[in-house]
């Protein structure tokens, strides 16, 4: 039987390419967004690759839409297997030039979407004790940056809600399995959508992924729920470290340098998705890609190596018998000196 397959966000850039990659495998695959233009497009492409689509559209902030969606998966495709909640919104903006409506949106979508699909996911997951729910997040939810603390704000409390629900599964004994996936600056359209009052046109900070390795990453994910998180490129796990070992460093880099390396030198964007999305009734579909394809990375080497911890293990293997013949030779030659 194929998978059903649950993702918000699905209409654009992480979301829409993970939609893809689920596709790919013959999913039943149910589409959540606010853009109907977006999610009709990318309903085609579940059709073409061999999947069958549904399309929902919703609003993740409010838990009433979500709990509809998720009654209309199960009517049209049988027990959802996989939720991945990816759909989010944000304002570029040093704090105080956000007003409390726009924090409150940012909230909503990016913290409180995530909490009102996992209770969904949930209310049909548990009773049957089996089912995957798949948190896409963010190095930021590790590490804030200057002009984005709404987003940075959820992407943090997302870590902590997961975190606190993992604990409340292990306790039951559930084999409902929740995990998250750490991602690191991705070209998706929302740096052409978000709600901008930076003087130059939003940018991720380099290095920059496409949307495909962060989409091959959730499915790795969804297959092997029970690791507690995965980090996906060499930035994402840099950036994890770093604030592990010297905050008060990178604070200071942060404030020198984060500024400038959110900003290319083209001009803002004219519109934006915060209340409603760009992809409505007569607007046009997005897809999975930003603007950034000429300097984005195709691959992850990490992510590479996560989804084949085998080759990690043999890696080591060959690292730690290398370090062991070198230091044999060594001390061999010590030995015949001081003889």
């Amino acid at each position: 039987m194929p998978q059903t397959v649950v993702i918000t966000g699905a209409s654009a850039g992480i979301g829409r390419a993970t939609v893809r990659e689920f596709a790919r495998r013959g999913a039943d695959v149910v589409l959540i967004a606010r853009g109907r233009a977006g999610l009709d497009a990318a309903a085609k492409e579940v059709e073409s690759l061999g999947g069958r689509p549904l399309v929902q559209v919703a609003d993740t902030s409010d838990a009433g839409q979500v709990e509809a969606a998720a009654d209309a998966a199960e009517q049209a495709f049988g027990p959802i297997d996989v939720w991945v909640n990816c759909a989010f919104t944000s304002v570029f903006a040093p704090f105080d030039e956000i007003t409390a409506e726009e924090y409150r949106r940012v909230t909503e979508v990016t913290y409180l979407g995530f909490v009102n699909g996992t209770r969904s996911a949930l209310l049909r997951m548990l009773p049957r004790d089996r089912g995957t729910i798949v948190q896409v997040g963010s190095a930021l939810g590790e590490r804030a940056i200057p002009l984005q603390s709404a987003y940075c704000g959820a992407k943090h409390a997302i870590n902590g809600f997961t975190s606190s629900l993992r604990t409340e599964l292990l306790h039951r004994g559930s084999n409902v399995r929740v995990t998250i996936v750490q991602m690191p600056a991705v070209n998706t359209p929302q740096f052409s959508w978000v709600r901008s009052r930076l003087p130059r046109h939003p940018q991720p900070v380099p290095p920059i992924y496409q949307p495909e390795v962060a989409a091959r990453g959730v499915v790795h994910a969804a297959d092997h729920p029970g690791r507690k998180q995965y980090f996906i490129g060499a930035s994402t796990l840099a950036t994890v470290w770093a604030n592990r070992l010297a905050p008060a460093l990178l604070d200071r880099y942060l404030a020198r340098t984060g500024f400038d390396s959110q900003q290319t030198d083209l001009r803002p964007p004219s519109c934006d998705n915060l209340f409603e999305p760009v992809d409505r009734p007569g607007g046009g579909d997005h897809g999975a890609h930003g603007i950034f394809d000429d300097s984005a990375h195709s691959h992850s080497f990490e992510a590479a190596l996560a989804r084949h911890p085998a080759a990690v293990a043999s890696v080591l293997a060959l690292g730690a018998g290398v370090a062991a013949t070198a230091k044999a030779a060594l001390s061999r030659r010590a030995h015949a000196n001081a003889a």
